[in-house]
């Protein structure tokens, strides 16, 4: 059986069709679902008349505040966490971020005790509200590495309240 002239460009124009399809398929549900995980990637924020400045956060769907934020200017996607003392990152990310390692301690966590140490954040962020001279822990295994437990050091300079799945954070002046 003979080909005919064009025969093979045009198999190779609809798997590359395919291929392309695939590829926008696989971008789209990429960023839907990094925006179910994380719902509050441009948090929402606002300054009262009277100074307060104000951050509201959606929970997602596994029952988690996840925000997108900074630490010293970079950002990072934070994991709100009131049963953890300090923010606390992974060694890896702090590497990345350059924080000084200072002294060691251990930290009784979900996981069970481990070795800490301890480090100085310049400035956290998160929406409008920003906190200076902010004490951290850096964990060795801490996972996901690349998310931040934004713990009680962070969060008890703040006024916390939560209604349904709504939780808002305000720094008062």
């Amino acid at each position: 059986m003979n080909a005919q002239p064009g025969q093979g460009l045009g198999k190779g124009m609809i798997i590359g069709a395919w291929v392309l399809l695939v590829a926008l398929l696989t971008l789209f549900f990429s960023r839907v679902l990094d925006e179910r995980e994380n719902p509050n990637q441009q948090p929402l924020s606002q300054v009262s008349a009277r100074g307060v400045r104000e951050v509201e956060l959606k929970r997602n769907p596994q029952g988690h505040y996840v925000a997108t934020g900074a630490i010293n200017g970079q950002a990072v996607v934070f994991l709100v966490d009131t049963g953890a003392t300090d923010v606390a990152l992974s060694e890896k990310l702090a590497r990345k971020m350059g924080l000084e390692k200072r002294a060691g301690a251990f930290s009784h966590t979900a996981n069970g005790v481990v070795a800490v140490w301890q480090t100085r954040l310049d400035r956290v962020s998160l929406g409008n509200i920003e906190l200076r001279n902010i004490r951290a822990s850096i964990l060795p295994d801490l996972k996901p590495d690349d998310q931040v437990l934004l713990g009680m050091s962070f969060l008890k300079k703040l006024e916390i309240l939560q209604k349904g799945d709504t939780l808002t954070l305000r720094q008062l002046p």
